[in-house]
C-alpha cells in the first residue's frame, strides 16, 4: 500500500507541470494567466432579491503536461474552514480547462461535489474578456464570464437564464485579488 505522503507526492509529480506546453504556448495563456493563489469576495445574489457576502480562495494550476489549467476553489476559505459548513454560501469545487486548438476553445468541467453538480462550458476570448456559455446542472443556460482582467485582479460574473436565453439573471459576481507571498 503507497502511504498518503508518497502517493501525494507521485499525484503532483504525475498531474503538476511548471508552465504551458510550448506548442500552444501563448493560446495556453488565456487560462494561464491566472495561476497562482487568489483571494475571492463574492456577491451571490438570490431571485428573492436576497443578497449574501462570501469569502474564499481560488487557487490555478498547470496540469497534464501544460496542457490544461485545473483550478480549485474553497469557500469559506481554509483557515476558518470546519468542514460542516460546505453548504449556505460555501463550496469547495475544482474545474479542468484545456484548450482545443482546432476551434480555439477551451473546454471545462466544473465538479462542486457539496451540491452534487458538474457543469460543462466552452470558453473563448472575446475582446478583453474570457466568456464561458454551458448549461447548468439543473438545464437552464448559463455564462461564466471573466472581464476586467489585469495582472492582480479580476473580476467574474455568474449568469443564469430561465427562458432558453432571451434574459440572463446575475446570479453570483466574484472579485480576484492576487495573493502576495
Amino acid at each position: 500500500m503507497t502511504e498518503p505522503q508518497t502517493a501525494h507526492a507521485a499525484l503532483e509529480e504525475i498531474l503538476g507541470a511548471s508552465g504551458p506546453n510550448a506548442e500552444y504556448a501563448d493560446a495556453l495563456m488565456l487560462f494561464g494567466q491566472f495561476v497562482g493563489s487568489w483571494d475571492v469576495e463574492a456577491k451571490q445574489f438570490a431571485s428573492d432579491g436576497q443578497t449574501r457576502t462570501v469569502r474564499g480562495e481560488w487557487h490555478f494550476f498547470w496540469v497534464l503536461e501544460g496542457r490544461a489549467i485545473q483550478d480549485v476553489i474553497v469557500s469559506p476559505p481554509r483557515k476558518v474552514r470546519d468542514g460542516t459548513r460546505w453548504k449556505g454560501g460555501g463550496d469547495y469545487q475544482t474545474a479542468i480547462r484545456y484548450y482545443r486548438p482546432a476551434d480555439d476553445s477551451w473546454d471545462v468541467t466544473a465538479i462542486s461535489p457539496p451540491y452534487d453538480q458538474v457543469h460543462r462550458l466552452v470558453a473563448r476570448k472575446q475582446d478583453d474578456r474570457i466568456v464561458l456559455h454551458g448549461t447548468a446542472p439543473d438545464g437552464r443556460r448559463e455564462i461564466w464570464t471573466f472581464y476586467e482582467i489585469t495582472p492582480d485582479r479580476c473580476r467574474w460574473r455568474g449568469q443564469v437564464s430561465n427562458d432558453g436565453g432571451r434574459t440572463w439573471f446575475t446570479d453570483e459576481e466574484m472579485v480576484l485579488m492576487r495573493q502576495r507571498a
